[in-house]
């Protein structure tokens, strides 16, 4: 008996290597891609966005009336206030690091500044003729056309440069008024009261060129949606104003933009890296 049971386990052994040996070999399969879990900025998108800005206005003018040829006045004006708008805009991401892209831009402001200004005083026999004027600066929109190029800090979080070209509308406005007091010639005591004379206010607007430069950065917090956080400054040069009146005002215009929005992506994927 004992010979009959080492005899099958034998036969048994014998069999399943013969088995084993008429086997294929397992054929070789490619692994497929590796899926990036990050994020594709390739693709067009658009988004709206929302802030605040300081502008900066510098108005110089000859005064002339009574005053000496070659009187210069300098009126300056903060022209802050919020906007708000929307963008649309197209990106490349050259590579896993790299995104260039272009955006343009429109704002509605609510910027403006006001003051009252003397421009000077000056004397004739027993009169003093003292002149100033009411003057305004507003910014009611703008718009840019810029280049962005920047690197991913990590799949979801671009930080950029940006810069191009800016264009927009600068009012600027003035109501001037003259005052005369007499004096007493020896004493030089008023006589009576002031007596004023306010001339009709005069406004221009003028659609501007200029140029635009900033930063910022943008954050991916689903495949087809971002955040972003943005400075941008904006120099819309001198321009002359009322030219030909003989109340010639030469304007400079500057803006600082703060503003944060968020853009939809409408093509929007993942990215299949290539080992």
């Amino acid at each position: 008996m004992k010979r009959i049971v080492m005899g099958l386990a034998a036969a048994s052994l014998l069999t399943t290597h013969a088995m084993a040996a008429d086997l294929a070999a397992k054929p070789y399969v490619k692994a497929p891609p590796i899926v990036d879990p990050g994020y594709n900025w390739t693709g067009f998108y658009a988004g709206l966005n929302g802030g605040y800005s300081w502008g900066r206005s510098n108005a110089t003018a000859d005064i002339g009336g009574f005053f000496p040829a070659g009187s210069i006045a300098t009126v300056k004006h903060n022209v802050d206030g919020g906007l708000g708008g929307g963008q649309v805009g197209y990106n490349w991401q050259v590579d896993r690091k790299w995104v260039v892209g272009v955006e343009a831009d429109i704002q509605g402001t609510g910027e403006r500044g006001r003051s009252n200004d003397t421009f000077g005083t000056i004397r004739i026999g027993s009169f003093g003729i003292t002149q100033s004027s009411a003057t305004s600066t507003d910014f009611p929109w703008f718009a840019t056309f810029r280049g962005r190029g920047g690197f991913l800090v990590d799949p979801s979080l671009l930080l950029y440069a940006t810069g191009g070209l800016a264009v927009g509308e600068v009012k600027f406005a003035s109501t001037p008024t003259v005052t005369i007091q007499r004096f007493d010639g020896n004493s030089n005591t008023p006589i009576g009261g002031p007596i004023s004379a306010t001339g009709a206010t005069v406004s221009e607007s003028q659609t501007r060129v200029g140029w635009t430069l900033g930063a910022g950065l943008e954050k991916k917090f689903a495949p087809n949606w971002s955040a972003k956080l943005e400075y941008l400054y904006v120099d819309l040069g001198t321009k002359t104003y009322f030219s030909g009146t003989g109340n010639d005002i030469d304007v400079r215009f500057r803006d600082h933009i703060l503003r944060a929005g968020f853009n939809y992506q409408f093509t929007a994927g993942p990215v299949v890296a290539k080992y």
